[in-house]
């Protein structure tokens, strides 16, 4: 029992503030005040688990991100900010939510508001699937030219080995701009879908690009390309659900996009800049 005990303590590779003890051993999260949610630390924690426990963590003054606080802000972000939300027993996301008040909305997989706020009468009948993630990374200067031909390859690689055994073919296409050291990578899955989960590898890797790894081990999301490695230093992602969202005030500065509208925006896009077109 004693090797077992210590054999188990602090072994829980996937999320660094977990405790881990016990025989047989058990990794556990609070996520309110003495409330603690069992973990399974052999793959990526859901979301909605990672999420609550961070607002525990914030509301207690405990360590959440790197020193410095938020990232500096762009044009476009990827939601409405984090905020205590309400899980099913398995991780995902309840299709409403309302953060401890009296407002409400409806979210899609990843908890990312899909609809207009309400009151508590508002109503979200099912949880919408994220199945489209457009990932868009700006890496560090470089000394040499990329190898732009091998970088979907890389980064493809790098998902894989570093989410999980994430399934690297979901990775669809890679779109480079050398002069803004701009990395655009779409990730999708067939619509209907289910056992692939796109907004945790996604919530990892911001994570790892943002602030500072959810993982034990503290390494970064760094594809490495021939010799080089990219060190990124920004990461905005875009969703794409299988049902547009029903906004009906303006959020073009939001991070949800609609099929036809994120079609618009890559065509827009293309007038305004050189994309280097990646190939397998």
């Amino acid at each position: 029992m004693f090797w077992s005990l210590f054999f188990c303590l602090g072994s829980c590779e996937t999320m660094k503030w977990a405790t881990c003890d016990g025989n047989p051993c058990s990794c556990t999260i609070l996520v309110d005040n003495n409330v603690k949610q069992t973990l399974d630390c052999t793959k990526l924690i859901p979301k909605c688990f990672l999420m609550k426990a961070e607002m525990y963590r914030a509301k207690k003054g405990l360590h959440t991100r790197a020193i410095g606080g938020k990232p500096v802000e762009t044009a476009f972000v990827d939601n409405d900010g984090i905020y205590d939300p309400e899980c099913e027993n398995d991780g995902k996301f309840k299709a409403k939510q309302c953060n401890n008040t009296e407002e409400c909305w409806c979210v899609n997989s990843a908890g990312v508001r899909r609809t207009d706020k309400g009151d508590k009468n508002h109503k979200c009948e099912e949880l919408v699937e994220t199945y489209w993630v457009r990932i868009q990374l700006t890496h560090k200067p470089l000394t040499t030219p990329l190898n732009a031909p091998n970088l979907k390859a890389a980064i493809a690689d790098a998902i894989h080995k570093r989410y999980d055994n994430f399934n690297k073919d979901m990775v669809e296409e890679v779109q480079y701009d050398p002069d803004a050291r701009l990395i655009v990578v779409d990730v999708k899955k067939p619509m209907g879908e289910r056992k692939s989960d796109l907004t945790n590898m996604a919530y990892y890797m911001e994570k790892d690009v943002k602030m500072l790894p959810l993982f034990k081990n503290q390494d970064k999301f760094e594809p490495t390309v021939g010799s080089q490695k990219l060190e990124m230093e920004n990461i905005l992602v875009y969703y794409v659900d299988e049902k547009a969202p029903t906004f009906t005030t303006d959020r073009a500065s939001g991070g949800v996009f609609d099929p036809q509208t994120l079609s618009l925006t890559l065509v827009l896009a293309a007038c305004c800049f050189t994309i280097l077109q990646v190939s397998n």
